[in-house]
């Protein structure tokens, strides 16, 4: 696959060009990506840009890194055509790919900041970002163990279902439920949370 269908992808990461809506599904354009068309990546990067910069966000905690995680991503991606066979979701297959490398450009970054913390706190993902109004919120998701807090996210935010985050994460559905349900719970018995939950 020519490395030029990744660089005008990839470059309008930071034009923030648009691209005209693929109506064709990701196996349609997985198999056409296989076939050599490189609209078809193209198609896919512009589908699932947004959501990847903001996983990427969400692990680095750095507008840079996260867009330097991005390109890595789609980088990853292109590297597996031709050949490639999308078995799951591609919000499922991507996912461990931005959750990997933007804990690598984590630590990549903090080899050149200062040696102040330990590599405990590296692996810990940072608490997502606050939304505007929503320091409560934000508060008890920092609180939130790291798998409890990725776990929601990932249903909530990302729109997952339990099947794909199970895939996702790499761990039986059983764990999944369990990890949503504690999750859930922690919010629920939260004062700042409390008001989600009633009607």
């Amino acid at each position: 696959m020519p490395r030029t269908m990744a660089a005008s992808a990839l470059s309008d990461a930071l034009v923030g060009s648009d691209q005209q809506v693929d109506s064709r599904t990701d196996h349609e354009l997985v198999a056409a990506v296989n076939a050599g068309d490189p609209d078809a990546f193209d198609a896919l990067y512009f589908r699932y840009r947004d959501w990847v910069a903001g996983l990427a966000a969400r692990f680095t905690g750095d507008e840079d890194l996260a867009l330097d995680a991005m390109q890595e991503t789609f980088l990853y991606l292109l590297r597996k055509f031709p050949g490639f066979r999308l078995t799951a979701s591609m919000k499922t297959f991507l996912y461990p790919a931005v959750k990997n490398l933007s804990i690598a450009a984590r630590k990549k970054a903090a080899r050149y900041q200062s040696s102040e913390g330990s590599a405990e706190a590296l692996e810990r993902a940072p608490a997502p970002p606050a939304p505007p109004g929503g320091d409560d919120l934000a508060a008890v998701l920092a609180g939130l163990s790291e798998e409890h807090r990725e776990t929601l996210l990932l249903r909530f935010v990302d729109g997952l279902s339990l099947a794909e985050i199970a895939v996702a994460l790499e761990v039986p559905l059983g764990t999944v439920k369990s990890r949503l349900h504690n999750a859930l719970a922690e919010l629920r018995r939260d004062p700042r949370t409390r008001e989600f939950f009633e009607q």
